[in-house]
């Protein structure tokens, strides 16, 4: 097995991280520390808001700048970057169930009046922009409570240590007979700190020819269910057609549903689009970059399997550019074809023409 190269301070980071994802997915507040000064969150989304909520006075809400964009929230402080946290105050009483139409965009046509709002100066820009993707790693809205105490304490610069693809190793591995080729190894790769498992699946006897690689984010609707809405499971399985008849190929199958955004935040993309959104701007309303998936582990994967040459099986240049990024050379591009249906027609086009897949 290979050991992981994270050093005892980067593997305590990752821990807490870890830890601190885990509490906001209960619902419980955590204190995120940066030189110094701590700044106290509960998430919205699965926060006891009702607990804690004054019946005078005022509470302050953190959101991201793209959610701010949506409620016509601009940045007020001009030296900002815009890119940050939004923090807003708003007037108490406010029920829990103002606070979460503020945050979830599917609830905007059943409430469209919301406010009245007031920007305050971000209380800790780099812990609030820290929080926004520890919120990201947890599947949950970018949306918090700025609150007075905690007990989970994380550090800002945490984040980046959690997602390190250097802390990944192969946990296990077993012979996987499979329907394209009878002859195909199965991979699982794990970290010591995030949960999240990652499959390799090598398909035909492997030699010294450059094997077709297909990076292949999870999507529980298309892989498993059939959906129609995406084109995954139909690229999924005619990759592994290609793999087949190939002499050989490397299926990575990444745990990033969503684009990165998790399982439930993706039905909430799904639930914009049947208003109207497209895929793009569905991602931007829930306040999460239109991909947020990191290509480092689908490289960190490769190397572990010393696949340093590849043909990459994909219609999007930014795999291409995320995994030479990250040290694997590209030798060819393959385009993957799928025809389109009456429900995707729509998806197909987003992501030609402002994503910038081709064919």
């Amino acid at each position: 097995m290979n050991t992981t190269p994270l050093d005892g301070d980067r593997k305590a980071a990752a821990r807490r991280a870890a830890r601190a994802i885990d509490a906001l997915r209960r619902g419980w507040p955590i204190g995120v520390e940066t030189d110094g000064a701590r700044l106290n969150l509960l998430p919205v989304e699965t926060g006891n808001l009702e607990e804690i909520l004054p019946s005078t006075g005022a509470i302050s809400l953190l959101i991201s700048a793209s959610r701010a964009a949506t409620l016509k929230l601009l940045n007020q402080f001009a030296a900002a970057d815009p890119n940050l946290p939004i923090q807003i105050s708003l007037p108490a009483p406010v029920t829990a169930a103002e606070i979460i139409a503020i945050v979830d965009p599917v609830l905007d046509m059943r409430h469209p009046m919301k406010g009245p709002f007031r920007s305050e100066p971000l209380t800790n820009p780099q812990a609030a922009t820290a929080a926004m993707e520890f919120a990201r790693q947890g599947g949950l809205l970018p949306a918090f409570l700025i609150v007075d105490a905690a007990e989970d304490i994380v550090q800002a610069g945490d984040a980046t240590d959690y997602a390190d693809a250097n802390a990944l190793i192969i946990s296990a591995q077993a012979r996987l007979p499979v329907a394209a080729n009878a002859e195909a190894h199965i991979y699982g790769f794990r970290s010591d700190a995030d949960a999240t498992d990652h499959i390799a699946l090598v398909v035909g006897k492997r030699d010294s020819s450059t094997p077709i690689v297909r990076l292949h984010s999870e999507c529980l609707t298309g892989d498993v269910l059939g959906s129609l809405k995406c084109d995954c499971g139909p690229q999924l399985h005619a990759a592994l057609g290609q793999m087949g008849e190939a002499t050989w190929g490397v299926l990575l199958y990444l745990r990033q549903e969503g684009r990165g955004i998790g399982l439930i935040n993706k039905l909430r993309a799904y639930a914009l689009q049947d208003q109207g959104f497209d895929t793009v701007d569905a991602n931007q309303r829930l306040g999460f970059a239109i991909d947020a998936r990191d290509f480092s582990i689908a490289a960190r994967m490769l190397s572990l399997l010393n696949v340093p040459t590849i043909k990459l099986l994909t219609n999007n240049p930014e795999k291409v550019e995320g995994l030479e990024a990250s040290g694997v050379t590209v030798e060819e591009r393959l385009p993957v074809k799928i025809a389109a249906n009456p429900h995707n027609e729509f998806y197909l086009d987003t992501k030609r023409d402002r994503t910038g897949h081709k064919l």
